[in-house]
C-alpha cells in the first residue's frame, strides 16, 4: 500500500504523550496488520510505502536494503541554483539532539543525493531530487550545507517562515514484489506551494 502523508504528521509515534499520534496508528485502525516500509520526517509530506503481512515487509525492506528504490522529491530551497545538475556526496552525522539535527562530519554516514534543476524563481530555485542513500534528514542537511536550505525548514532554515516545509516525497519506483522484472511506479499529485 502506498499513501499520501501529510506534512506534520509523524509516520510512526514519538516519545512522550504528544507525540502519539502518527501515519501508521491511523491506519492500523483499520488494518492492524500494516507495517512501515520506510519513514517521512514529520514536515515532508508525500509517498509512504507500507506492507499488509510481514512477507511483504521483509521483501521491501531488502529493496529498501539493496537501493532498488528510487525516490523522487520535489523541493524549492532559496536562492538561485547556477547549474542544471549535481550530486552533493557528503557524509552526515547527528549533531544534536533536540531537535535532531544533522550536518557534514568526516565521521559520518555516507551520504548521496542527486538534484536538477527544475525552474529558477527570483529569489528560489525548484529541485527534483533523488537520494540514493536514505539518511535521516539527508535532504534538509545537504542542501543546508550547500547554503541553499529548503524553504519553511524549520530546523535547517529558522529565518525562513514559509507556511511549511517545501519538500515533497513526489514518486517511488521498485521492482513489483510478485514480479520482480517489472517496475511498479506511483506518483502523488503536485502539492498547492508548486501552483504559487
Amino acid at each position: 500500500m502506498v499513501v499520501d502523508k501529510p506534512a506534520g504528521l509523524l509516520c510512526q509515534p514519538g516519545l512522550g504523550t504528544h507525540q502519539q499520534d502518527s501515519l501508521i496508528s491511523r491506519l492500523q485502525l483499520a488494518c492492524p496488520d500494516l507495517r512501515l516500509v520506510h519513514r517521512l520526517d514529520r514536515d515532508t509530506s508525500g509517498l509512504v510505502l507500507l506492507a499488509k503481512d510481514p512477507g511483504t515487509h521483509r521483501l521491501l525492506g531488502a529493496l529498501f536494503a539493496a537501493r532498488r528504490v528510487r525516490k523522487l522529491y520535489l523541493a524549492d530551497v532559496q536562492g538561485q541554483m547556477g547549474t542544471l545538475s549535481g550530486r552533493i556526496d557528503l557524509p552526515l552525522a547527528r549533531l544534536k539532539r533536540q531537535p535532531p539535527t544533522y550536518g557534514i562530519h568526516p565521521d559520518g554516514k555516507a551520504c548521496l543525493t542527486l538534484w536538477r534543476r527544475l525552474q529558477l524563481m527570483e529569489n528560489s530555485t525548484r529541485l527534483w531530487l533523488c537520494p540514493r542513500t536514505g539518511r535521516s534528514h539527508q535532504l534538509r542537511a545537504h542542501l543546508a550545507a550547500l547554503h541553499h536550505p529548503i524553504i519553511g525548514d524549520p530546523i535547517y532554515n529558522p529565518g525562513c517562515a514559509a507556511g511549511g516545509l517545501r519538500l515533497r516525497a513526489m514518486a517511488l519506483r521498485f521492482p513489483d514484489p510478485d514480479d520482480p522484472r517489472h517496475p511498479l511506479r506511483v506518483r502523488a499529485p503536485e502539492p498547492a506551494w508548486a501552483h504559487r
